[in-house]
């Protein structure tokens, strides 16, 4: 039986580093005199940090010089690695590690295709890298989702076709760049949201190990 390649990404399916990234925007946009509500934020989902400040900028019509945008990329990325410090297996995802673990005893392949540079840290700290065949995250990759540069590289990585890989995402960028991609794609989050999805479930807790089984056969 040809083994499939589960390829997940980090940010809001894995763990919920999400909150700590929405922390420290909000951190530098109130520096900036720029309000930056929850709302706002679900427009960074699935962006490059680059991109993210140029929203935020956009919000409070701030124009700012290439030197004055790097220095606030360093400062955003160091307060949101202070709040990374403590966390723990904790933050891993209800319903994730039953999953993990399940694809782990069937000999399937794991990826982890994330635009996170702060991957593997993350992994660490959670006690999970050593589960993962394969890690492409931010620093492998120069295109943004919905490229799917960081799917083909996990795929290529793990020797496996795209036809036989699945994605479990929970941005639209994301889920767009596993379908160019010509993968399976699993929605983790809002319906209406990631509507393009093939499946979609609200968290892992809704995911029966039935379905996962399915998806190996």
């Amino acid at each position: 039986m040809t083994k499939k390649a589960f390829i997940f990404d980090l940010d809001g399916v894995i763990v919920d580093t999400a909150k700590y990234h929405f922390l420290a925007w909000q951190k530098l946009a109130q520096e900036l005199g720029i309000e930056f509500t929850p709302e706002h934020n679900e427009q960074l989902k699935g962006v490059s940090r680059v991109r993210s400040l140029d929203i935020i900028l956009e919000l409070g019509n701030v124009q700012a010089s290439q030197e004055d945008k790097n220095k606030w990329l360093i400062q955003k990325n160091e307060d949101y690695l202070s709040y990374l410090v403590d966390i723990d297996e904790s933050e891993i995802l209800p319903g994730v590690l039953p999953v993990l673990h399940y694809l782990k005893d069937k000999n399937q392949l794991i990826a982890l295709g994330s635009a996170s540079k702060n991957a593997k840290p993350i992994l660490e700290k959670t006690g999970i890298i050593n589960l993962f065949d394969a890690i492409v995250d931010g620093n492998d990759v120069s295109n943004a989702k919905p490229d799917p540069e960081v799917f083909l590289q996990a795929a290529r990585k793990l020797n496996a076709t795209n036809e036989n890989s699945i994605v479990f995402e929970d941005s639209v960028a994301g889920i767009q760049a596993a379908n160019i991609a010509n993968m399976v794609s699993i929605g983790i989050g809002d319906a209406t949201t990631l509507h393009e999805a093939k499946y979609i479930f609200k968290d892992f807790t809704f995911i029966d190990i039935s379905f996962i089984e399915s998806l190996i056969n």
